[in-house]
């Protein structure tokens, strides 16, 4: 179908019985935000649909349709977001968000249809303020655009995740409380946001407070963050930025097992400490690494980053190395870190990433540092002894460490799965099913930076108990024809809704 302008040529499904509010609707976004902003093409659709998920990469590998919404509008303005949300609210008509798409949940799939909102023209830097070390910025600029800006002021966002090029947007960051590889010492999506700008229903304008450390009441800023479109959609953002470091320095180590690497990780934080990166991988892991990035060891593998002045930078690499070797950590010299580094993006290289028809999916439970053993055990024995038939692997490695604990990014794997679509779907989600409930039962919270989208929506009452009702009667409260990006974080549908 394409594009639809008001003198276009009549489309017949649009005029003729249940269709007809569709091209009624149609029309009404074109006259909100111009007519090339608003498209009904299948492929686009399905683009603004689809997602890094298995759900997503395995519906498009075996050429079935994600669910997509009915329409795409590319708005260009904290203001077209607020025609769009006004309009939707109107018609009880579901509003999706969309970033770069490089959410792993199914955050961006439409099981109700709607319209998919594409806020990627939403890329303005609106400020650097370099006093106080601010930028606000449209919530669609990508990573990488933003980063390019700042370096040329000596200045970084410090938030370097695996999807960062893969077309991750601020917004993208902070709907989903997003992390990057030097999370340990700069802090997550959370952490560096300051201030949001949002279109709540039924298309009003929100702006919390400039600065997120106050005693004005609860935190509406927090409210936003990691709620993943379901109150309201992010237009703009303010977030601490960092200056440049001037040094870098690396440090790896290999350790008797997974368990000695945990502690030696506690023992670095609990020190309080502050390297930018701790990554520590299981052996299965470390030899993917290899493979990937380069690294020349296999095994339980540490790889340790420290930045800032040099002074700092010494003073730390002599510190973490006395906490590695308490743990029995054995030096493996500076050269392994830097290969990391270099090499970071690597496994998400086109190629690398895993691809159907091999059925996988990542966990990354978070826990505190009395809890990381058990959980690592319990999923690894669940997964590998439960899924036997299938020949089911668990790996895993430690990537975001926090003064209190740390997460665990682990993978499961199923080279041969069944050929039906329904069977394999079905695997996979038996397979999550075991991993969350291991994790939580044994002290986890469910992940610590993908989000939950609808993938994950069962567990949230499993994992807040009678606070998940806290969490809905908000979400009643704000968006109570339930419009918000529905089906996510367990909310279920539209209610009322004609659509």
């Amino acid at each position: 179908m394409g594009n639809h302008d008001l003198g276009s040529s009549v489309d017949t499904t649009l005029v003729s019985g249940s269709s007809f509010l569709r091209g009624h609707v149609l029309r009404e976004l074109q006259m909100a935000i111009g007519a090339e902003h608003v498209s009904i093409d299948q492929a686009e659709t399905q683009e603004q649909a689809a997602d890094w998920s298995w759900m997503s990469k395995y519906l498009q590998y075996r050429d079935l349709a994600v669910p997509a919404a009915d329409f795409v509008v590319r708005p260009g303005t904290t203001a077209d977001v607020q025609a769009v949300v006004r309009l939707a609210s109107d018609y009880r008509i579901p509003v999706v968000p969309r970033g770069g798409g490089s959410g792993t949940q199914g955050g961006t799939f439409a099981p109700y249809g709607g319209i998919a909102v594409d806020l990627t023209r939403l890329n303005t830097i609106v400020e650097i303020d370099e006093e106080s070390l601010v930028v606000t910025t449209g919530a669609g600029i990508d990573g990488p655009t933003l980063e390019a800006a700042l370096n040329e002021k000596g200045l970084t966002l410090a938030h370097y995740p695996g999807s960062y090029h893969l077309g991750a947007t601020i917004g993208g960051f902070i709907a989903a409380r997003g992390s990057g590889v030097v999370s340990t010492k700069y802090g997550k999506a959370e952490d560096q946001v300051l201030q949001v700008e949002a279109v709540v229903a039924p298309g009003t304008v929100v702006k919390t407070l400039n600065v997120p450390s106050h005693a004005a009441g609860s935190d509406l800023l927090q409210t936003f963050v990691g709620s993943e479109g379901t109150l309201g959609v992010i237009t703009e953002a303010s977030l601490r930025i960092d200056p440049l470091p001037e040094a870098r320095g690396f440090l790896s180590f290999s350790f008797p097992d997974i368990f000695a690497g945990m502690d030696a990780g506690r023992r670095i934080m609990t020190a309080r400490l502050r390297p930018a990166v701790i990554r520590l991988y299981d052996e299965a892991d470390s030899k993917k690494l290899k493979d990937w990035v380069g690294t020349p060891f296999t095994g339980t593998l540490m790889v340790i980053m420290c930045d800032g002045d040099q002074e700092l930078v010494d003073y730390e690499l002599r510190a973490i190395t006395a906490q590695a070797e308490k743990a029995g950590g054995t030096s493996l010299g500076p050269d392994v870190g830097r290969i990391w580094w270099d090499g970071k993006y690597e496994p998400y290289a086109k190629g690398k990433l895993p691809q159907p028809p091999l059925l996988y999916g990542t966990f990354d439970t978070v826990a505190r540092f009395s809890d990381l053993p058990a959980i690592y055990r319990a999923k690894k024995s669940a997964i590998e002894a439960q899924f036997a038939d299938y020949g089911a692997r668990y790996t895993a490695h430690l990537s975001h460490w926090y003064d209190w604990g740390a997460m665990i990014y682990d993978r499961f794997y199923v080279d041969e799965p069944p050929t039906d679509p329904a069977e394999a779907m079905a695997l996979h989600d038996r397979l999550w099913d075991v991993g969350i409930r291991e994790g939580i039962s044994a002290g986890g919270v469910l992940n610590d930076h993908h989000g939950v989208g609808m993938k994950l929506g069962r567990f949230m009452r499993l994992q807040h108990g009678t606070g998940f009702e806290l969490m809905r009667a908000l979400k009643d409260a704000w968006d109570p024809d339930g419009i918000m990006n529905p089906g996510k974080l367990g909310f279920g549908p539209p209610r009322n809704s004609r659509w």
